[in-house]
């Protein structure tokens, strides 16, 4: 499975995090004691997020910082776009200083 996509269950979406967290450590080359030292986590927590079991998002966090991978997370929760309003104000206040 290479994307999350949406008839993916919610155990589906979780061990493919879980597998995704498992190929960056070991593109690192650690060990999950080595990966779980380095990031504050016992060797078990990295396990358990390894196979998708409920991963807190700091330990995410942690994980991905030791990986590398921490710019990784603007992709998971994106910049939201300017809400309608916003953009009204914009326009109103750019025509105000023109």
């Amino acid at each position: 499975m290479s994307r999350v996509h949406p008839a993916m269950t919610d155990t589906e979406i979780m061990g493919f995090l879980g597998d995704r967290l498992a190929r960056l450590r070991e593109a690192e080359g650690l060990t999950i004691e080595e990966a779980g030292k380095t990031a504050g986590l016992g060797a078990k927590t990295v396990w358990r997020a390894e196979k998708g079991r409920n991963p807190t998002l700091l330990t995410v966090v942690r994980l991905l910082r030791v990986y590398g991978r921490l710019e990784d997370l603007s992709v998971l929760v994106p910049e939201a776009p300017p809400s309608p309003l916003q953009a009204l104000r914009g326009r109103s206040s750019s025509r105000e200083t023109s």
